[in-house]
């Protein structure tokens, strides 16, 4: 195991951490933008009015992408399973 496949597997984790991150964060990022202009046009300052609308949006985006995302972790898993005999023989 050479340090330059160290490298490559944890840069290739942190891209999957962030690809299968992005929707969900994207997401709960816009929604709090969205509801914080309300908050701001309003002057309405509710913790719950902030919280609430990010968790729903939330669970929508694993509702819709998460088939995605799970397959996505499997073939990563699996491929880097699938490796080990390589790096160690």
């Amino acid at each position: 195991m050479t340090a330059q496949f160290v490298l490559t597997m944890g840069r290739d984790a942190l891209t999957m951490l962030l690809m299968i991150a992005l929707p969900v964060l994207g997401t709960v990022m816009a929604v709090g933008l969205t509801v914080s202009i309300f908050q701001a046009v309003t002057q309405i300052h509710e913790a719950t009015l902030a919280f609430v609308p990010k968790l729903v949006a939330a669970m929508g985006v694993f509702a819709i992408a998460g088939p995605w995302m799970l397959t996505t972790l499997v073939d990563f898993l699996r491929r880097t399973l699938e490796s080990i005999p390589g790096v160690v023989g």
